[in-house]
C-alpha cells in the first residue's frame, strides 16, 4: 500500500531528528498517511505503532479504510484531548518522551492546551515533514492528476463551445463545476475564478453578475477535484479576434510561460524558474505588473510544496507537479494569465495539460 511506504519514510525522518512519537493533526496529512477520508481525526505514530484517534461517527469507516491502524475512538462524553492523553499513555515509554507536533498546521490555542494539560510531555515543533513527502508524487498520484487535468480540460472545452454574450461570471463558474461533476469529478479543486474585462486584473477575482457582453476579455482559472487530487489551469480568452492591448500583452505572457517551462528539470532552483518568466516580462516593459510568484505544487490541495517565486528556497525534484502561471495585470483595463500543470521528470519536464494557448487559439467567436 502507498500509505505504508509514506509512513515508513516519515518514521525515518522522525528517527533522524530524534523524535520518538509524532502527532499528525492536519486533515490532509491524516488522509495521505492513513487513507482515511473523514475529518476531525488525528494520527499518533511511533517507530512500531500507528494509531488513529477519532470518534464514533467514523468507527466503521476507519475499520474499512484503515485496517492496519489501531483505532482509539471516543464517545460524546470524552474530548480529543483526553483521547490524546490515552493514546500517548498506551504507546509506553517515558511520559516525557519527545512528541512531534505539526507546528505549521495546528492553531496556537490548541498548542497551548496540549502544553497545559500534558506538562510531562516534551512537545517538539516540526515543519513540513509530511508536506515534503507529498511534494514528490508517486506514479499512482501522477495518474490521478492526469485524469484531474483531463476532466478540467474537457469541461473548459464544453463551456467555451457554449458561451453566450448574456452569461455572467457566476453562471460560467457554475457551468464549469456542473460539467466537471458530470465527467466524474467530485467538484472543483477550488472556487473557480471567472473574470470579465477589468475584473481580470484581480489575480484572485471572485465571480459576480457581470456578463461577457461587457468586455471582450475573459479570464478563467479552474481545476477539477478527481479522487482526492486537483488540477489547476488558467486560460485568458478574447471574444472575437484579439486586438489592442490584449494582442500586445498576451504574447509576452505566453513567452514568459514557455521560458519558465523550458527551465524546469530536477535540481534547478525554484527561484531560477521564476526568474526565467519574470525576465521575459520585465524585458518587455511589464515587470511592475507581474506581482505574484510563478507557481506552486498541486496534489491533494491546490497549493502545495514547492512554491516558485523570486524568494523561494530549494530545488525541483523528479516527481513534483507544479503550476506555471505568469500574468500581467493592468488595473482598470485587463488581466492576462496562462497556467498549465507540469510534471518534473527525471530528464526535464512534461506538460500534463494540452489546451491550445496561442494568440489565435484564445480568440472565441460567439
Amino acid at each position: 500500500m502507498a500509505e505504508r511506504s509514506r509512513l515508513n519514510k516519515l518514521r525515518q525522518q522522525l528517527a533522524e531528528q530524534g523524535i520518538e512519537r509524532m502527532l499528525v493533526t492536519d486533515e490532509t496529512n491524516v488522509g495521505y498517511l492513513s487513507g482515511f477520508r473523514g475529518d476531525s481525526s488525528y494520527l499518533l505514530i511511533t517507530a512500531d505503532r500507528q494509531m488513529i484517534l477519532s470518534d464514533r461517527r467514523y468507527e466503521t469507516q476507519i475499520a474499512e479504510e484503515c485496517p492496519d491502524w489501531e483505532a482509539v475512538v471516543r464517545g460524546p462524553q470524552r474530548t480529543m484531548l483526553q483521547l490524546i492523553e490515552e493514546a500517548l499513555a498506551a504507546t509506553g515509554g517515558a511520559a516525557s518522551a519527545a512528541v512531534g507536533l505539526e507546528a505549521d498546521q495546528i492553531c496556537w490555542t490548541t498548542q497551548r492546551s496540549f502544553v497545559a494539560n500534558m506538562p510531562e510531555v516534551t512537545w517538539i515543533p516540526t515543519s513540513g515533514l509530511v508536506e515534503g513527502l507529498r511534494a514528490i508524487k508517486e506514479p499512482g498520484e501522477i495518474d490521478t492528476l492526469r485524469r484531474a487535468v483531463w476532466v478540467a480540460e474537457r469541461a473548459f472545452e464544453s463551456l467555451t463551445a457554449r458561451l453566450r454574450p448574456q452569461w455572467t461570471e457566476l453562471e460560467m463558474a457554475h457551468e464549469l463545476e456542473a460539467t466537471m461533476r458530470h465527467l466524474g469529478a467530485t467538484g472543483c479543486g477550488f472556487d473557480p475564478i471567472v473574470a470579465v474585462g477589468p475584473h481580470a486584473a484581480l489575480p484572485h477575482a471572485t465571480p459576480r453578475a457581470r456578463s461577457i457582453s461587457e468586455s471582450p476579455v475573459l479570464l478563467i482559472d479552474w481545476g477539477a477535484m478527481f479522487e482526492g487530487y486537483t488540477s489547476d489551469l488558467t486560460r485568458t480568452l478574447h471574444i472575437g479576434p484579439a486586438k489592442g492591448r490584449f494582442a500586445e500583452v498576451y504574447p509576452v505572457v505566453l513567452a514568459a510561460q514557455q521560458a519558465a517551462i523550458a527551465a524546469i528539470r530536477p535540481g534547478v532552483e525554484l527561484r531560477t524558474v521564476d526568474a526565467a518568466a519574470r525576465q521575459v516580462i520585465t524585458d518587455a516593459g511589464w515587470g511592475d505588473y507581474f506581482g505574484h510568484g510563478l507557481g506552486h505544487g498541486i496534489g491533494r490541495q491546490v497549493h502545495e510544496h514547492p512554491r516558485m517565486s523570486a524568494i523561494s528556497e530549494g530545488t525541483l525534484a523528479a516527481g513534483m507537479v507544479v503550476t506555471v502561471e505568469p500574468g500581467i495585470y493592468l488595473p482598470g483595463e485587463l488581466g492576462i494569465r496562462l497556467e498549465d500543470d507540469v510534471l518534473v521528470t527525471e530528464s526535464g519536464q512534461e506538460v500534463l495539460s494540452s489546451l491550445p494557448k496561442g494568440l489565435e487559439a484564445c480568440s472565441v467567436m460567439l
